[in-house]
């Protein structure tokens, strides 16, 4: 038998039977250590390194450089911020000779294949520490290239941020990369000081990270945007009164072309000509936004400003050197309501046109804000760190969300649902910017598997929670999300000559396969956009699926699934792993639940529950749990896959899907009791849940190199969702049983 913790630690051991209490702690828990913190701001260059499509910085320096001589060397730097140890696989591709450094350790030096090779990519596995983790590179020029590209593994999910080293630029995002020098001076000499200043090393830093004299002399429009007849910008700051009661505020300088200024969205000055001004407002204790307008002549732009209190930035932008943010050059025709201006999650039309779109962008040269996911991360072990998952969109926090929306539903307690909201909005209202940041920098900074949507793991399990979400509030913004990701699996998603969902990844270890996952990775979405919009397809998709993947996957002897169909050995892995097996029959009671009662595939997918719930309920080990393979009982029992089973064993019996109902009910019930004693504590943490999974065709991979991880994604919110169908289930029992009483 498989022990987490002793059972005196259990939250069984503290609540005994109260499933609502129980719920509490489990939400509670994960809320509290997943405050929602979303986004961080960031100062970013537009000169410096982008990255492309698959995640890479496009370190090219002969493109960068292209009067540098053979035999000149240059440098790129970066630091990485690990909340705790992260094992990564980070890419090298090179374009020339390199050297890499990894936290001040020579690490790695390519080989003439690598250099010349085309695409050659060179994999290292690095464990980052908790902390500042340094990355410096050595390029030398040769007639065959310059430089490099670098990035992580699977970049959409395991995020690499850079930050830019010295004191001068802290904070700043990205590379910093030197011009060209002979020789190369840091043979045989330690690298530079990442914490320390730029100018230390007798090296010219790149890009750019003040104005030259003659650019600082002029207005701020003017040097951000240069002459632009016809054209206005925004700036926009937050005025301080630190007093702790009315302030007036003095407002005064010189325009030297048209200005319009409001405070808190009333307009107190506009001038149509160039004047000198000065206006006095009354600000009460606290922030205040300042918003100016500022319109382009022909030969002038620009204004300065002072006042009487101090400003600051309207959200926090690490790297910024000043207290204003700028928007623009737009069209004079284009009108923007002031409630839009004071607003970071939104972009702006450039034109009448509606065509190219702008956003807010730093006094210093060619440098805008933008938002950076830097919450949890995940490592090559599938493990986050110890930062909030808050904001992220990946397909774990799909069941989580929805697992907090039932339990706050069940408890009614609106802070749960709310909560679970604010995470999906946190993605949903930044969705066109994250579009808009792929276009502009090549490899978006938030919402990256979303935006760049290949597989169903990207959008089907977190969607199918937004639109749970929509029944809380029904924001457009997620419809506009869903009818994307509809249109990605309904029309666009790779499928077999049956019609049957599979992966292609070219050129992976999942090429040419179908997985047992992916039924959760899709039906329950195609169910809940069939409700929300009326379009029957998605439905009549969802319960196709099924009896494909059924073809595929089911072994009927034991009445399970295979984790895996491997398309290139033409069969299955004959595998039954637990969560695998759990995603599908969870999905199932979604599909049924959705189902009309005269349509065509009911009669068969009912007839596959059953199936499928007496192949499982014969594995049940006598804790309560299953084993993480299901048909092997020398493997761990794993939580995940048991809650998965509870609830749609529970559900099974609710709807009347199942023919032996008294059976379900009991082993819903122990399911339930076996994971208050030995996978849940009494402090709400959940344990036994399996990392995120590959596929073999040996058993020895899931019992042995799967190893469980505590408060994993994939296991917290199937939990919640386990312990509510388990209460819903109970009340029924109740009911039922007064009923037949009378």
């Amino acid at each position: 038998m498989t022990i987490y913790f002793h059972e005196q630690e259990s939250i069984h051991t503290r609540l005994g039977n109260d499933d609502t209490r129980t719920l509490k702690v489990l939400a509670d828990r994960y809320i509290g250590a997943n405050p929602p913190v979303p986004f961080a701001f960031r100062a970013w260059s537009r000169a410096g390194m982008m990255q492309n499509e698959k995640g890479m910085f496009d370190l090219d320096l002969a493109r960068r450089f292209p009067e540098a001589r053979t035999g000149q060397f240059s440098y790129a730097y970066a630091l990485v911020w690990s909340d705790n140890e992260r094992n990564l696989d980070v890419l090298l591709q090179c374009l020339g000779p390199i050297q890499f450094y990894f936290n001040d350790e020579w690490t790695y030096r390519s080989t003439v294949i690598d250099e010349i090779k085309p695409d050659a990519t060179v994999k290292l596995n690095k464990d980052f520490v908790k902390g500042w983790n340094r990355l410096f590179i050595k390029a030398k020029h040769t007639a065959a290239g310059f430089g490099c590209r670098f990035g992580s593994d699977e970049a959409k999910v395991r995020i690499l941020n850079v930050l830019a080293p010295f004191t001068e630029r802290q904070g700043q995002a990205g590379w910093v990369f030197s011009e060209p020098v002979d020789h190369d001076i840091f043979e045989g000499r330690s690298l530079p000081d990442a914490m320390s200043s730029e100018t230390n090393n007798g090296l010219r830093w790149l890009p750019n990270l003040a104005w030259n004299e003659i650019e600082a002399m002029k207005p701020a429009c003017e040097r951000i945007f240069g002459i632009q007849p016809g054209k206005q910008a925004y700036a926009w700051t937050k005025l301080h009164n630190v007093r702790g009661s009315e302030e007036s505020c003095r407002i005064q300088g010189h325009a030297a072309s048209p200005l319009t200024v409001w405070v808190d969205g009333k307009q107190i000055l506009e001038l149509t000509d160039a004047n000198n001004f000065q206006v006095e407002v009354p600000l009460t204790y606290g922030y205040h936004d300042l918003v100016i307008r500022s319109a382009s002549n022909e030969n002038e732009w620009g204004y300065s400003l002072q006042t009487s209190v101090a400003c600051s930035l309207p959200t926090q932008v690490h790297g910024s050197s000043g207290p204003w943010l700028y928007m623009g050059p737009i069209a004079a025709e284009v009108y923007i309501p002031y409630e839009d201006l004071v607003r970071t999650d939104r972009l702006y039309q450039v034109d009448s046109d509606a065509g190219d779109m702008t956003y807010w962008r730093l006094d210093q040269p060619d440098t805008w804000i933008r938002p950076y996911y830097e919450n949890a991360m995940l490592s090559n072990k599938w493990t986050v760190g110890n930062v909030t998952n808050y904001a992220r969109w990946d397909y774990p926090l799909g069941v989580t969300i929805y697992g907090l929306l039932q339990t706050g539903r069940l408890l009614d307690r609106s802070d749960i649902t709310r909560y679970a909201l604010e995470h999906v909005q946190s993605c949903t209202d930044l969705f066109a910017y994250s579009l808009w940041d792929r276009e502009q920098y090549g490899f978006p900074a938030i919402n990256q598997q979303l935006v760049m949507m290949k597989m169903l793991d990207n959008c089907g399990s977190f969607g199918s929670a937004m639109l749970e979400a929509y029944q809380e509030q029904q924001d457009q913004g997620f419809m506009d999300i869903a009818d994307r990701i509809a249109d990605f699996i309904l029309h666009r998603l790779e499928r077999k000559e049956d019609g049957a969902f599979y992966r292609i990844c070219a050129d992976e270890y999942a090429e040419n396969t179908m997985w047992a996952d992916d039924l959760y990775m899709s039906t329950p979405f195609l169910c809940r956009y069939a409700r929300i919009t009326g379009k029957e397809e998605a439905l009549d998709e969802a319960a196709k699926q099924f009896l494909l993947f059924r073809k595929y996957l089911y072994m009927p002897e034991e009445r399970v699934m295979s984790h895996v169909f491997d398309f290139k050995f033409g069969m299955p892995t004959g595998i039954p792993w637990g969560r695998g097996n759990g995603w599908t029959l969870f999905s199932l009671t979604e599909v049924l639940e959705a189902l009309p009662a005269a349509h065509k595939d009911r009669s068969a997918l009912i007839g596959f529950f059953n199936d499928l719930c007496g192949g499982y309920a014969d594995l049940q080990a006598d804790s309560g749990l299953w084993h993480q393979v299901l048909n092997d009982s020398d493997a761990y029992e794993e939580a995940s896959c048991t809650a998965m089973f509870a609830y749609a064993f529970a559900r099974g019996v609710r709807f009347g899907w199942l023919q032996e109902p008294q059976r379900y009910i009991d082993a819903a019930l122990k399911a339930w009791s076996g994971l208050t004693r030995k996978a849940i504590d009494a402090q709400g943490n959940v344990h036994g849940v399996c990392s995120g999974s590959r596929y073999a065709f040996t058993a020895d991979y899931y019992k042995k190199d799967l190893l469980t991880v505590k408060n994993d994604n994939h296991g917290v919110g199937i939990m919640m969702l386990a312990g509510s169908e388990v209460v819903k289930l109970k009340r029924w029992l109740t009911a039922v049983s007064v009923e037949s009483a009378k």
